[in-house]
């Protein structure tokens, strides 16, 4: 195997997030920013495949410059190399527009056999990017992944699916997208925190991936996002006592005085 790629993102600690009521948008400032968790999974399991194969790790992350600041931390944990995908251009992107600006970059990368990304971000809970990345360059993908191996050229994992375990097997090159039951996340080491403070990070712009500028941003988003909202606290349920028979009855009649059928 010769290059797996990780794609990360950074996002804000959603613990500390809070929303303006007025503008209805998310408030910022002042919140640390992390690398999303089920990333973090992503490269690990990432690690872990480079200590058997000798495969290169190169991360990949779309956003401003200060998404540098992840990609180290991903190069202080093992990782070879990192590219930084930003442009203004790429601001307001939603799931569509990030999968193909994502997707160009990994195109121009090239040489690849694994893509891992993590199965959702918690900023956005989509769980999108990844399989819209494997759309957009026509490979197999597989979703919810808790254990991979990799023998005779070739990726065993096992996803999780409603009624239990799923395993599948696949050829290269392959994206899966993977939970936090996975692995266990290792912390970097004074030496590569060391090193990943002096290490080149690529940056690449919109004209470098060759992107078509009404793929990309606002301009290549179908969907935008108009209010963002804190549900309000539903009261707790009812419970109905009786049969069968009667327990029947009692919901009809409640749903009736709701109006509900």
């Amino acid at each position: 195997m010769k290059n797996i790629i990780v794609c990360i993102k950074q996002v804000p600690d959603t613990e500390k997030v809070s929303i303006n009521k007025e503008t209805n948008t998310l408030i910022r400032e002042g919140v640390p920013s992390i690398i999303n968790p089920f990333d973090e999974n992503a490269l690990e399991a990432a690690l872990q495949l480079k200590e058997k194969t000798g495969a290169r790790v190169i991360v990949v992350s779309m956003g401003p410059p200060q998404v540098e600041e992840a990609l180290r931390q991903a190069l202080a944990m093992g990782a070879d190399e990192a590219v930084l995908i930003s442009d203004r251009v790429f601001a307001g992107a939603d799931t569509l527009a990030t999968s193909y600006t994502i997707s160009q970059a990994i195109t121009q990368i090239g040489n690849f056999d694994l893509i891992i990304c993590g199965k959702q971000a918690i900023d956005g809970d989509t769980a999108q990017v990844g399989p819209g990345i494997a759309e957009y360059l026509d490979i197999p993908q597989i979703t919810f992944v808790e254990e991979v191996e990799y023998v005779d050229n070739k990726f065993k994992v096992k996803r999780v699916v409603e009624d239990g375990l799923e395993v599948l097997s696949t050829e290269l090159p392959v994206l899966i997208s993977v939970t936090k039951d996975i692995n266990e996340i290792r912390y970097p080491s004074l030496k590569g925190k060391m090193k990943a403070k002096s290490a080149k990070i690529e940056v690449f712009n919109a004209e470098y991936i060759k992107a078509d500028e009404t793929k990309i941003g606002l301009n290549g988003s179908p969907t935008k996002v108009t209010k963002i909202f804190t549900p309000t606290a539903k009261d707790s349920g009812e419970i109905l006592c009786g049969d069968a028979k009667e327990c029947a009855e009692k919901l009809v009649k409640k749903l009736k005085q709701e109006k509900l059928i």
